[in-house]
């Protein structure tokens, strides 16, 4: 007896599993579930437990709702101007409409999804390519490097495709992972850069000799202006001076003695402008005018 009640409940439990399995289905936190009833999308669900028909009533499809990334291939694209560059992609995928995303797809299938999302993103990136010339991805001079503009218009592209079609699929990131250049034009490819390399060396050079010769020809300038100022004052000086000795020279041609005179008083303030001992003849002029000084009498 007690062995047919442990049986009884076995059974009963397995039923009520059965039954579970069969009437329900758990989705997870990072999955998103399309049912369909007979064949057609009758319902989105999201993380939790819900009931359904069984099959073929009603058939449940479960998708991944996080980010996928892929890189695409190494692909040969010739450029604006002529030019074979080998570009790689990489991208990162969303499911945005999983309804959407079911009927684009047989059973939903992300493998099938992702060849898709290749073929749209080979053929965007050929046309976006084909669009600029080589100086936007390989240059000398950063500033003309054309990488997020390029991103953006294969991004837009490739999302405008998505939609057009409803695939129920979003990107959410798209760069350009790598850039190569064939053998047969990579020597080509130095060839031009070392020559913009060689411009822009000999733009600088000649922009610095034509600074040079303009800072040369400024100090020139204010050399001669300082030369001339110097010179003008020079002369005005001079003619002060010439113009007081003409007040002067009528007075002392009145008088010679007087003028006489005068130039030997300065003789001897020149010769006795530093201290200093003086052995000289009397007789000898300016020295003589001592020779007429007052002496000092005896009383004195």
């Amino acid at each position: 007896m007690k062995r047919n009640l442990t049986t009884l409940v076995t059974a009963s439990v397995l039923v009520v599993i059965f039954v579970l399995l069969l009437f329900t289905f758990q989705v997870r936190k990072s999955e998103v579930a399309v049912v369909t009833t007979f064949g057609k999308t009758t319902g989105i669900y999201q993380p939790g437990l819900h009931f359904r028909w069984p099959w073929p009533v009603q058939q449940v499809y479960k998708f991944d709702e996080r980010i996928q990334n892929f890189e695409d291939k190494f692909s040969e694209t010739l450029t604006a101007d002529q030019i074979n560059l080998i570009t790689s992609v990489y991208v990162g995928w969303q499911i945005s409409d999983a309804s959407d995303f079911l009927n684009s797809f047989k059973n939903g299938s992300v493998a099938t999804a992702q060849m898709q999302l290749e073929s749209l993103l080979r053929s965007a990136n050929m046309t976006v390519v084909g669009r600029h010339p080589l100086s936007d991805f390989v240059n000398s001079d950063v500033k003309q490097l054309k990488f997020e503009q390029i991103q953006n218009e294969i991004e837009e592209m490739v999302q405008g495709e998505l939609q057009t079609n409803n695939y129920g699929i979003k990107i959410e990131f798209l760069g350009l992972k790598k850039i190569g250049l064939p053998e047969s034009v990579t020597e080509a490819v130095f060839a031009r850069m070392k020559s913009e390399r060689n411009i822009l060396i000999s733009k600088a050079k000649n922009e610095g000799q034509a600074e040079a010769i303009k800072i040369k020809a400024n100090a020139d300038r204010q050399a001669n202006e300082t030369l001339a100022n110097a010179q003008a004052e020079a002369t005005r000086i001079q003619g002060q001076g010439v113009a007081e000795a003409a007040k002067t020279l009528p007075i002392f041609q009145r008088n010679p003695d007087l003028a006489v005179f005068l130039l030997r008083i300065k003789a001897l303030e020149l010769s006795l402008d530093q201290k200093s001992m003086l052995i000289f003849d009397q007789r000898t002029p300016p020295f003589d005018l001592f020779q007429s000084l007052p002496t000092n009498s005896p009383s004195h």
